[in-house]
């Protein structure tokens, strides 16, 4: 009784953190966990029912690792598994570096109106749908009307195909991931610099330190948990893309399959095309399943080097 009088007097004396929390908690409890028996579709063969969906996940026949089988014998899967991991991996390794260079580069600014104004610019393409950016992106890249190619006939050279040519699409992809994504990451990496205390630089500097040796010695160790952090979160996520990044920016073009194709796109061209729920659940249980043990593989690398910097 006393316990849950002290967990009542808890939660009444935290209110207005936990109705902050609230919204979020919520929308992982929709969207997150409630969806999660719906996994069980990954080991049947769905087939629609008149009684509804949930009727049709009952009768559906039970198939075992059918589905599983079909996603790793099918021509692409090696193909889709790279890509996805591949891009992945450039995106972790480039989006921190470039985030926490951008972050303490706003931070050195001194006018901190003009670093309000950059931080704002930046941070607004995450707002953007693909979708949108995708009709961007096409008035650059068409063939007859596109900016880049009407600058290289200006000098002389013949027009490209961008979307008939795979060579160029992994610079694409990657440029176009960090353009909309580096502005948000910014931001959270330069909280955590501004949240540092200022006494720290104000030594450094007494001691004769220049700007360069306060970043290396003092901003960079300070955020590093913080790093951590989101690059094992990040980890996470390996085997997800972006869909709206693979399929909207090039446009479904069949040429570009080798480098665009991922596992969530060639899940979705398979749902439109047979209609396999079972084939999209397995693919979505697979890469849940990778997720979360690369979590726990990377957070134990973490802790086995410093206990404290790991997740948990």
């Amino acid at each position: 009784m006393k316990a849950l009088q002290g967990f009542v007097r808890n939660m009444a004396k935290n209110r207005a953190f936990l109705l902050m929390v609230l919204p979020g908690a919520l929308w992982f409890l929709i969207f997150a966990y409630l969806p999660m028996p719906g996994a069980i579709l990954a080991f049947k063969q769905y087939r629609l029912d008149l009684g509804g969906f949930f009727s049709g996940i009952v009768k559906s026949e039970w198939t075992g690792l059918k589905n599983f089988e079909f996603l790793f014998q099918a021509d692409d899967a090696y193909i889709i598994t790279r890509n996805t991991v591949l891009y992945n991996l450039v995106f972790i390794a480039l989006g921190l570096v470039l985030s926490v260079t951008l972050a303490i580069i706003l931070f050195q600014l001194a006018q901190k109106r003009l670093a309000r104004l950059y931080q704002t610019a930046m941070f607004m393409p995450y707002f953007l749908s693909w979708i949108i950016v995708s009709y961007f992106v096409f008035s650059f890249l068409s063939v007859d009307k596109g900016v880049l190619n009407q600058l290289l006939a200006a000098f002389g050279v013949e027009a490209i195909n961008w979307y008939s040519e795979p060579a160029y699409w992994p610079f694409i992809l990657v440029f176009m991931n960090l353009w909309k994504g580096i502005g948000y990451s910014s931001v959270i990496y330069l909280a955590a610099i501004s949240g540092i205390d200022r006494s720290y630089y104000e030594a450094a500097m007494i001691d004769g330190a220049n700007k360069w040796q306060q970043t290396i010695k003092i901003t960079i160790p300070l955020i590093k948990p913080m790093m951590i952090i989101l690059t094992i979160l990040a980890i996470g996520g390996i085997f997800r893309a972006d869909f709206g990044l693979f399929y909207q920016i090039p446009r479904e073009s069949g040429p570009l399959f080798p480098v665009t194709n991922v596992i969530d796109t060639y899940v979705y061209r398979s749902m439109k095309v047979v209609g396999d729920f079972g084939l999209a659940a397995a693919a979505g249980f697979y890469q849940s399943v990778v997720g979360f043990i690369l979590v726990l593989a990377a957070n134990w690398t973490v802790k086995k080097v410093n206990d404290d910097q790991a997740l948990f």
